[in-house]
Parts: structure tokens; C-alpha cells; sequence
């Protein structure tokens, strides 16, 4: 069977506040709290999971793990209107709305953590 690719999980030191960062980011509901949350979008699940209690899973599994290294990207369908809203909410905006020359619109903003986030509509 081929792989299906299903989500992905951020190991952070604040579970409740990166998982409220996305489901605000995205409209969507947290489901859980700590230890481990998601919020789900269509096509998958952004789950989020504490970097202590991974530790205690796996010793020494984060020890070179960074933040930043790393964009997650959403397919919105107006990029303008979700810039003009997640500033109006306080979110860090890295880059504003810009059209790439291969037509993609997108905005960046940088998440709780430091990751990058990136909205995009297609052009």
C-alpha cells in the first residue's frame, strides 16, 4: 500500500498556545488539550505534542531539534482577506500578501514557536 500522508505533529513547550495560534490561523476547533492536541483541516491533521512528555517517550529525541527549519503551507481562498483579519488579531506577519511570478498569492506569518506558516491562494 502507498503511503498516505495524513498530517503533522509540532513538539512544542506549549501545547495550548501553538494549538490556539493554529486554530485561529486556520478557523478550526482544537481538539484536546495537553499532552497532545490537533486541529484538523481538510485533507489533514496538524497535531501538536509536548516536548516533555516526548522526552520522557524517547530521551534525547529533541535534542537536535529546531524551530524555524520549516514552512507549513494552507491553501486559503482569499489571501488578502485572511491577511487583513489575522492582523487585526495581533498575528506576526512576516511577509504581506505578495503574488509570486508563478502566480501562487500568499502571506507568511511566523507561529508561537518561531515555524513558518504560509497562506496561499492559487493565481
Amino acid at each position: 500500500m502507498q503511503p498516505h500522508f495524513t498530517g503533522t505533529s509540532l513538539i512544542t513547550d506549549d501545547v495550548p498556545a501553538l494549538a490556539a495560534f493554529y486554530a485561529l490561523v486556520l478557523d478550526a476547533e482544537v481538539e484536546g488539550e495537553a499532552p497532545f492536541a490537533r486541529v484538523t483541516v481538510p485533507g489533514a491533521a496538524l497535531s501538536f505534542f509536548s516536548a516533555q512528555r516526548m522526552e520522557a517517550m524517547v530521551p534525547g529525541s529533541t535534542s537536535a531539534a529546531a524551530s524555524g527549519n520549516f514552512t507549513l503551507e494552507f491553501r486559503v481562498t482569499d489571501v488578502d482577506a485572511r491577511h487583513e483579519l489575522l492582523t487585526a488579531r495581533g498575528v506576526e506577519i512576516l511577509k504581506p500578501p505578495t503574488t509570486q511570478p508563478w502566480g501562487r498569492r500568499s502571506v507568511w506569518l511566523r507561529d508561537p514557536d518561531g515555524n513558518i506558516v504560509n497562506l496561499y491562494q492559487e493565481g
